[in-house]
């Protein structure tokens, strides 16, 4: 993470370097992205990187968890069209609002495919950075699902969780095997592939299972 001497950095100095990183790892897979070009982008010394970051890698996962935040973020800004929605209703309004993230931040959401997608050194324990936040978020959705009687009050939440969170992980592996979309191609700013009419009747069925397997029939 972090050290205090980044965060002491004027904002706009701040700013343009994280910049400077997001552009080069969406621009590059892990193994060639160079912090020489980062810092040639911004004009600091190389040696000022390892006064923020510990490494290259401690960089890296700074901007998946900068991508986790500002999508987040972006889920919490966005006001849904009917507040009295039921849980699967919010869930497939999640899905589309989801899929702006990229249109919103393109190439902080190109960093975050390639992570997904691509081959770094560190896959496992950057999946489960990424994997974290979206957690907590599903464990707040199912409460109130509960609360709200939209989930069957005999649904072991935790696997209420499980079985949400393992979905919408897999989901976009699901839709790049069935669209025959080359996963590399999201790291070049290919990613409207995902904004097709066949891509909402996926999510359509989607919100569909989850609500006959967990909803409350009795309401």
């Amino acid at each position: 993470m972090p050290t205090q001497t980044f965060f002491n950095l004027p904002e706009t100095k701040r700013q343009a370097f994280i910049q400077a990183a997001i552009e080069e790892f969406a621009d590059n897979d892990y193994a060639n992205a160079s912090i020489t070009r980062i810092v040639a982008r911004v004009g600091i010394a190389k040696g000022s990187v390892y006064q923020y970051f510990q490494d290259k890698q401690d960089l890296y996962l700074y901007l998946l968890d900068l991508a986790a935040q500002e999508k987040l973020a972006l889920l919490r800004d966005a006001r849904p069209p009917d507040p009295g929605m039921s849980i699967f209703a919010y869930l497939r309004w999640l899905l589309s609002t989801g899929a702006q993230f990229q249109l919103v931040h393109p190439r902080l959401a190109q960093v975050a495919y390639r992570a997904l997608y691509g081959d770094i050194p560190f896959h496992d324990e950057t999946l489960v950075r990424m994997k974290a936040a979206a957690y907590a978020y599903i464990g707040q959705l199912v409460e109130q699902g509960l609360a709200r009687g939209d989930i069957a009050p005999d649904i072991d939440p935790e696997l209420a969780v499980f079985v949400i969170h393992s979905l919408s992980m897999e989901l976009g592996n699901f839709i790049l095997k069935r669209q025959g979309i080359d996963p590399a191609a999201l790291g070049q700013g290919h990613m409207h592939m995902f904004d097709t009419p066949e891509i909402a009747r996926i999510f359509d069925q989607l919100v569909r299972v989850l609500e006959q397997g967990l909803g409350n029939r009795t309401t």
